[in-house]
């Protein structure tokens, strides 16, 4: 399970995605989510389903990561659809046993979360894996740049979010190492109940913790030797700019959230 987790990964490549600016990525993710919550039918999140394949192809990320990165919310997604099909009580019954009563808009307002839920997760991803940390750092201390002038540190803030989407992989590579370490001393992670396997992880968490922490202070000793004081004075190699692909794109999220709008208007929405 902890291999599926891809949260944070960049996949190096060439493709349109790659070269668009990251501030220009960031902000179309933005719009893209918020789009997807203003869906009110099946239809409209299908087409927000469509776009976001047709995104990861132009891509050319295997849209084997998508499902990669679903599978450790399938329980999420799972406890959604089971809690809006047995606490929506409207529309046609469909099915009835004893206290259990399932009705047409439970089952249709289930099945638009759960795709809601998988729209999201990939969309987010397709920005991670299409940025790399350096540029993710500085579209978004870009992004955030007014917020200097009322004397937000927007440069720590912006540091801090990639290094923690940076060492997400490397934590989990980490808890791997740890687990087979621990199973090979005997240790049984996997047998008894809630409470068992909650003591099991113990000898898990307490190791990961303090590798984490050595990891952080040979990360800031690093940056120290290096002198390195925060945004005030740097300069970087790659300035970046907003060229055609990135207008292109803007277009085509707007033409995205346009049809949004419409497939609202024309179809019943569920809420």
């Amino acid at each position: 399970m902890l291999k599926d987790i891809t949260i944070g990964q960049y996949f190096p490549g060439t493709s349109p995605m790659h070269k668009m600016d990251p501030r220009m990525k960031i902000s179309l993710t933005f719009l893209y989510i918020i789009a997807l919550f203003l869906a009110k039918n099946i239809a409209a999140v299908g087409f927000g389903a469509v776009f976001v394949i047709v995104c990861y192809w132009i891509s050319k990320i295997p849209l084997n990561m998508i499902i990669k990165s679903l599978k450790p919310i399938v329980p999420i997604i799972i406890f959604t659809s089971v809690l809006n099909m047995f606490f929506v009580e409207s529309g046609e019954l469909l099915f009835e046993w004893k206290f259990i009563h399932i009705y047409r808009d439970g089952v249709i307002i289930s099945i638009l979360m759960s795709m809601r839920i998988i729209c999201l997760i990939a969309g987010t991803g397709l920005l991670t894996y299409t940025t790399s940390p350096i540029s993710l750092t500085d579209g978004i201390e870009r992004l955030l740049g007014p917020l200097k002038k009322i004397k937000v540190p927007v440069h720590e803030i912006a540091m801090m979010m990639t290094i923690a989407l940076r060492f997400i992989p490397t934590l989990i590579e980490e808890t791997e190492k740890i687990m087979s370490a621990q199973k090979a001393r005997g240790a049984d992670l996997e047998s008894g109940g809630i409470v068992d396997r909650a003591k099991a992880l113990i000898p898990i968490l307490i190791p990961l913790f303090i590798s984490s922490f050595r990891r952080a202070d040979e990360l800031a000793l690093a940056m120290e030797c290096r002198c390195y004081h925060g945004g005030e004075g740097r300069t970087r190699m790659k300035v970046l700019k907003f060229t055609f692909v990135d207008f292109v794109a803007l277009g085509l999220v707007v033409v995205f959230t346009a049809g949004i709008f419409g497939l609202n208007l024309a179809l019943p929405t569920v809420f």
